[in-house]
């Protein structure tokens, strides 16, 4: 998701706290009238497509069919959205298009009627930031004949629309902002041509940044260095706008990619990254934008106890806190 082993400079934090990065406003955590903290907002988010090495480490077909989601994905993002609804909270989905190919799509209907929201990840999960179209996916490396001799900004347009269209033919609704798949630490700064394609395909936001931060040795406890460099991470994760009026959402740090996949950590490591980041967003009246994707949390986590744990939180400091989906997030941007 992120670059790997890759620690943030003290300079990058600060140009972030103060927005003269890029030419950028971030968005600050008090009001400056009152200079009291604002209510924190926390997101929980799930990225529907299939990932590699889930449900076992030599899968790597998933590459090639990201929306082709098994029954097990499907059962626990349908049990997530049911459980942080008993919560008084949501979720906020990504869908892959081409999960709507599916025949039986009654689970994601459900999640829908419950009030979730969700957004746009592309048809096929293409690489955004790609600038030769057989790079936008591994698909396409593999069958270069679907590409159709398109340029890759009309590949990455394309598959953009058909997700939307998808959306609109078999769910019935617009989709809810816009997720890249993958990110990056540098975000959509100095590409202004993506943050115009997006505005003009309808989309206000858009989360595409995944700050750096320090990543524990496989196998290894992350050590107190590793979650303070998450935490340091967390506070660069801030929501802000682009000159061209996109607003930018980050993910926070740090996902299930890189804690099970790459860091192959135990849950419990992974809820207390959990728990040290959103308690820092509340304290700090700021964003916690969680990422997760069902396909590897039902691996690794099969109890729900990380959607439980951050309901939790928040329902504790319920006056300073809330559960939201990444478009109010964005009505309080200025």
């Amino acid at each position: 998701m992120s670059d790997s082993n890759a620690v943030i400079s003290r300079r990058s934090f600060l140009t972030a706290l103060t927005g003269s990065a890029f030419g950028i406003q971030t968005v600050f955590a008090q009001s400056a009238e009152t200079h009291a903290p604002k209510k924190a907002q926390i997101a929980i988010t799930f990225d529907l497509e299939m990932s590699r090495q889930y449900p076992q480490r030599d899968i790597f077909e998933w590459d090639f069919q990201k929306g082709n989601l098994n029954k097990e994905t499907k059962d626990y993002s349908l049990k997530a959205a049911e459980i942080a609804k008993q919560s008084g909270g949501l979720i906020h989905f990504f869908c892959v298009g081409r999960v709507l190919e599916q025949k039986d799509i009654t689970w994601l209907k459900s999640i829908s009627e419950m009030g979730h929201p969700i957004g746009n990840h592309t048809y096929d999960h293409v690489n955004v930031w790609a600038t030769e179209p057989q790079k936008t996916q591994f698909r396409f490396q593999r069958s270069p004949w679907l590409l159709g001799g398109k340029s890759a900004e009309q590949v990455i347009r394309q598959n953009i629309r058909l997700t939307t269209e998808a959306m609109k033919q078999r769910l019935g609704i617009v989709p809810d902002g816009f997720r890249t798949p993958g990110g990056s630490s540098n975000a959509l700064n100095n590409r202004a041509d993506l943050q115009k394609m997006l505005l003009a395909e309808g989309f206000k936001w858009v989360s595409s940044k995944y700050p750096k931060h320090k990543y524990s040795q496989p196998k290894e406890k992350p050590t107190e260095e590793i979650y303070q460099s998450i935490l340091l991470a967390q506070q660069e994760a801030q929501p802000y706008v682009y000159p061209t009026g996109l607003i930018e959402i980050p993910m926070s740090p740090i996902s299930d990619v890189g804690a099970f996949r790459s860091g192959y950590w135990k849950l419990k490591y992974f809820l207390k990254s959990v728990e040290l980041c959103v308690q820092q967003a509340i304290k700090q009246g700021g964003v916690f934008d969680f990422l997760c994707h069902p396909s590897i949390m039902y691996v690794e986590d099969p109890k729900f106890e990380t959607i439980k744990l951050i309901c939790n939180l928040v329902n504790q400091e319920n006056d300073k806190a809330e559960i939201v989906g990444l478009s109010d997030i964005a009505k309080r941007v200025p």
